[in-house]
């Protein structure tokens, strides 16, 4: 039976793609979307998410969910993104609605009505995930799983120590890797290897479908900054990590570990600190993803997109 998942992002280029990803995948079945601040603003985000799942034809609901953390002032990234967020393609306005309920009020009331365990799957800060763990502690029992993108087990991207998603709202992270549910981080350990190269953009380009367009359009965009900026062989597709562990974990290897979040170090707050030896009796409860087979990532892209572009962009 297909895993049911609630995506819970920040578009966001690589969050875009995940969206796609996590809807063409036959192993999954993606009942809900919710969305925080992070890459940009609430109000883009959401308008983000809507966009692309419009764009796909997909029938989901999506729910606003956080505009700031729980604690401190927002941090977006609109060097990486764009002002819009998702700045590359011309893609026609969001047809599908917003809920009128909350990222929370959504996301518990899918879980609750839910027969079999749902898996979260968060590409951005964790805010709306904390704030449902405080609010509905007794439906932990009902997340099969949380397959999260952020972190790392060493050093940061957007301070030496801190990856982006983790930095946003720290507290929120704090509260998700300690709530006594399996963590799956997929952090830059892995998420640097997940190049996508021009080489490969042409690969989707030349499929000529309306999704493999698009795709390959917000590439252009996302490897250009990504050239410019880092020498990394390529432009790292980090939130479709969390979603293709979920649909091909063979192609990924892990280590159990325990991690927990730093979030009052005057140099080091975002950081995840991740003991491989479980120091001091520390309880591993994270698989923390270290590498992938970059080919065969790709070509879990490049399948997903060849089954969109023969439906004609929905399932």
């Amino acid at each position: 039976m297909p895993i049911p998942i609630i995506m819970d992002c920040d578009p966001g280029h690589d969050d875009a793609i995940a969206l796609v990803l996590a809807y063409a995948a036959p192993e999954l079945e993606l009942l809900a979307v919710t969305t925080s601040a992070g890459n940009q603003t609430i109000d883009k985000t959401t308008r983000n998410a809507r966009t692309i799942l419009s764009f796909l034809g997909a029938d989901i609901p999506v729910a606003r969910g956080a505009s700031r953390p729980l604690f401190r002032e927002l941090i977006i990234a609109p060097q990486v993104h764009g002002e819009s967020g998702l700045d590359g393609p011309t893609l026609p306005d969001p047809t599908l609605p917003e809920s009128t309920l909350s990222a929370v009020e959504l996301t518990a009331k899918t879980i609750k009505e839910s027969p079999q365990p749902v898996t979260l799957v968060p590409t951005g800060a964790l805010t709306n995930v904390a704030a449902l763990l405080l609010s509905h502690p007794e439906l932990k029992a009902n997340i099969g799983r949380i397959s999260l993108m952020g972190g790392a087990a060493v050093g940061g991207n957007w301070t030496p120590a801190a990856e982006f998603n983790i930095l946003v709202d720290p507290e929120a992270a704090h509260i998700v890797f300690n709530a006594g549910i399996p963590v799956t981080m997929c952090g830059l350990d892995v998420t640097h290897k997940a190049l996508v190269t021009r080489a490969d953009t042409e690969r989707f380009r030349a499929h000529g479908g309306r999704v493999s367009t698009m795709v390959a359009e917000l590439m252009d965009f996302f490897v250009r900054f990504h050239e410019e900026n880092f020498e990394l062989g390529g432009s790292p597709l980090h939130d479709p990590c969390a979603v293709a562990w979920l649909i091909a974990p063979e192609i990924f290897s892990s280590r159990r570990a325990h991690v927990d979040v730093e979030c009052r170090g005057a140099l080091t707050v975002g950081a995840t600190v991740v003991d491989f030896e479980g120091r001091n009796g520390a309880v591993k409860n994270v698989d923390v993803v270290l590498d992938l087979d970059r080919n065969r990532f790709i070509d879990l892209l490049d399948d997903a997109l060849l089954r969109l572009d023969s439906q004609g962009g929905a399932s």
